[in-house]
């Protein structure tokens, strides 16, 4: 048994810190998620983050850079090609994607459309690469008309069902991007296949928390895979079950928002004994990032740091905290799309050397591997542990 017997990650989803050297490739120059948001509301006001090293990895409107910080903080380049919520949190555990997944910005192909349309036996509306919302207010009026789900992708590789839930029934909506799943494979082989049920009337349409994401299972072993082989626990709280397919997770706990996903964090600190507690906080990217709206990006992250308390105060002496991110989505830019961006990383717990500079770190599987290190389980993966850095 290691020195640590449980290890809690928090991922502030699309919480980016600064574009990454190849941003250009990506078209993300210039982008910077959090200080962009912090300039733009007049300063952020996180005081929990601040006290962990916050300030101290890139300066921030609002945020102090403490000389003497609680936790040890540095910033993570993602060494992977790509810049969505699969190949982040896959490389945080672990798996480094060599190849971009597909995007389509004009659509999937006619065929593929076709094969999709036989295997449910139904037409589809849309067919583009569209925001979710405006699609959806576009054409919720027809698909009620008709009962035809709705088709669209976005910037990243997704393959998107919307379906009003009194009109195509939840469960038959998740069967349909099982379907879906299926079919995408190959030259296809998109990353997610997303669940987008609504309600709602025309011009007043909102979707619900229903959502379920449909990965594509990881191409390699994760940290995950390593410690469950251990017999430890994986509690996958938020969307972290949907990204890795559901491997290498013993249970899986879907969440309303943000704040629910920091309850449901708290609540299974007091109900796991020993492995990990892996947490997406996903409405930053979802609600505020992709539209964007720094407004409520800002709102939504004070928010987060405001429950952290739930969280560091079930903190026991042999837990570390982990709080990272995995790409950037800057609100203030004209994309509403991720950005291939640097995410910052914050080490906690009563263990944890406060003040520890960890720098820029190579890839985020530097994650992966202190996890791993910290439970002593066997790795042999990407990443260095940064554990004798941080470790009193």
């Amino acid at each position: 048994m290691g020195r640590f017997s449980r290890v809690i990650i928090i991922v502030l989803d699309s919480a980016g810190v600064g574009e990454l050297p190849d941003a250009g490739r990506y078209g993300d120059e210039g982008s910077g998620t959090l200080p962009h948001t912090a300039r733009a509301v007049g300063g952020l006001r996180v005081p929990q983050l601040e006290a962990l090293g916050l300030g101290r990895i890139v300066p921030l409107e609002g945020v102090r850079p403490l000389p003497a910080p609680r936790g040890a903080y540095g910033k993570l380049a993602e060494r992977s090609a790509g810049k969505d919520s699969t190949t982040g949190h896959w490389e945080l555990m672990g798996v480094i994607v060599d190849r971009p997944f597909p995007t389509y910005p004009k659509g999937f192909p006619a065929d593929l459309i076709a094969a999709f349309e036989r295997a449910i036996r139904t037409s589809i509306l849309g067919n583009e690469a569209a925001s979710g919302t405006e699609i959806i207010a576009r054409l919720g009026p027809e698909h009620q008309r008709t009962g035809y789900p709705i088709v669209y992708t976005s910037a990243d590789s997704v393959f998107q069902v919307a379906a009003h839930e009194d009109v195509i029934p939840v469960q038959r909506l998740y069967e349909i991007c099982l379907t879906a799943r299926r079919l995408l494979t190959g030259p296809h082989a998109v990353s997610r296949v997303i669940a987008r049920p609504f309600v709602g009337s025309p011009g007043a349409y909102t979707r619900t928390d229903r959502r379920r994401d449909f990965s594509l299972p990881p191409t390699a072993p994760t940290v995950l895979d390593a410690v469950t082989a251990q017999g430890l626990e994986v509690v996958g709280i938020g969307k972290i079950s949907d990204l890795f397919a559901g491997r290498g997770v013993t249970r899986s706990i879907h969440t309303r928002d943000d704040l629910d996903g920091m309850a449901q964090t708290g609540a299974a600190m007091t109900a796991t004994a020993r492995g990990i507690i892996f947490t997406n906080l996903v409405d930053l990217d979802s609600k505020f990032g992709h539209r964007n709206d720094p407004a409520g990006y800002a709102r939504d992250l004070e928010a987060i740091d405001a429950a952290l308390p739930q969280v560091m105060g079930r903190v026991r002496a042999d837990d570390l905290v982990v709080i990272t991110a995995d790409h950037g989505n800057d609100p203030t830019t004209g994309s509403t799309d991720h950005a291939r961006e640097y995410v910052p990383v914050l080490f906690g717990g009563p263990a944890v050397r406060g003040g520890v500079d960890l720098g820029v770190r190579s890839t985020f599987a530097d994650v992966g591997a202190t996890v791993a290190d910290a439970l002593a389980i066997p790795w042999e993966g990407p990443g260095t542990s940064v554990l004798p850095m941080i470790t009193k």
